[in-house]
């Protein structure tokens, strides 16, 4: 079904975390929404989001650069225009501006929503259909503390909300950051399992060591653990331990995807829609993985309700062997949606309903806006 947008309009839409959230390139206390309303005709209105970690200090896109790629080139480039499905919207984005798969997911986002709502149809059901209604989801365990981690992972086991956990490692020296991750892992026990996110932080020599100590200790998977442009060292990696590396900040598109499994790359993909330029543009990396025997992970960039359920949506579509750490609302104080998801028994249940089966709460949205 064709569907012709009218206008676009865009906020920037702060929220506080429960607690800070630390990384190894920056510490979070807040999180910034790029939210997008697409109103098409006949009076269907789409919801998109675009998020993105520290402002600039994990990616070239920070909230204020996203707003203002929508505003001043992509939504005069899109209102007044009919479009049939994601491929024609894609091409129109992406002929005439280049990058900004933030901006490009965020609208393509909201095109899925309203196309759903104007179908009655879920927006699963535009990317392939969903083979699953609920999908494993694990809590990144991030405070920096490490006793704090132990208690806070007890704490979500108790209550059956989480049974795998991420932890955020880098920023310190290796000794410290093994020391901390075996911690927990010896804490929380041999049932629960536990992965590590290094964000790119360590060279190839301090990998090399890290990575023997960590398969040594138990730990499942390292994620991204040597800078992106190092694919070489990513396959090396991948080859010399039998830990999986799971590939994040080095894979965005499915042409980044192809050179590593080309090259004889051995682990995970981590999928991201604001990396690819939306939750179909995902899917293409998706399915290149799948035909290379590569393992699917569902990634996130501490979207809000919105973000996650559209990634969500297209996660239902394939199958994903190290599940997805779809839980950014949870790290939010608040949100701007009429009714959360729900989290339990370590999984996330996917909304029902047409598009992506979420209700905005627009007092919210004015009173989380910036002004």
């Amino acid at each position: 079904m064709s569907i012709t947008i009218e206008s676009i309009a865009c906020w920037l839409v702060d929220i506080p975390t429960i607690r800070p959230h630390k990384l190894s390139m920056t510490t979070m206390g807040c999180q910034t929404l790029t939210i997008v309303r697409m109103s098409c005709a006949q009076g269907v209105v789409g919801w998109g989001e675009a998020t993105t970690i520290g402002g600039l200090s994990y990616g070239a896109e920070s909230p204020e650069a996203i707003k203002s790629a929508i505003e001043t080139y992509l939504a005069p480039l899109l209102c007044g225009k009919t479009f049939s499905g994601t491929a024609a919207l894609a091409q129109a984005m992406n002929g005439s501006v280049k990058g900004n798969t933030f901006a490009k997911s965020a609208l393509e986002t909201a095109f899925l929503d309203a196309q759903g709502k104007a179908l009655g149809v879920p927006v699963s059901a535009l990317l392939g259909g969903a083979i699953c209604e609920r999908l494993p989801v694990l809590w990144t365990l991030a405070s920096g503390d490490t006793e704090k981690d132990i208690d806070e992972g007890k704490r979500l086991l108790a209550e059956g909300r989480h049974n795998a956990f991420k932890l955020k490692i880098g920023a310190r020296e290796l000794a410290t950051d093994i020391r901390h991750a075996l911690a927990i892992g010896a804490a929380l026990g041999d049932d629960v399992s536990i992965r590590v996110d290094v964000n790119q932080a360590w060279d190839m020599t301090t990998a090399i060591k890290g990575m023997h100590q960590l398969q040594e200790g138990g730990i499942d998977l390292v994620e991204q653990p040597i800078p992106l442009w190092d694919r070489q060292g990513l396959i090396t990696l991948s080859q010399r331990f039998a830990i999986p590396i799971l590939a994040d900040e080095a894979i965005s598109t499915s042409h980044d995807g192809y050179a590593l499994a080309s090259g004889g790359f051995t682990g995970a993909f981590a999928l991201k829609i604001a990396k690819a330029g939306g939750p179909a543009q995902a899917l293409k990396l998706a399915h290149m993985a799948q035909a290379a025997g590569v393992a699917l992970y569902g990634g996130t960039m501490l979207e809000g309700t919105l973000g996650t359920v559209a990634s969500l949506h297209a996660w239902s579509t394939v199958r994903m062997q190290w599940g997805t750490e779809m839980f950014g609302p949870l790290l939010l104080k608040d949100d701007i949606v009429a009714r959360p998801l729900t989290f339990s028994d370590g999984q996330v249940t996917l909304p029902s309903g047409p598009g992506l089966g979420i209700e905005i709460d627009t007092d919210k949205l004015r009173h989380y806006a910036r002004q």
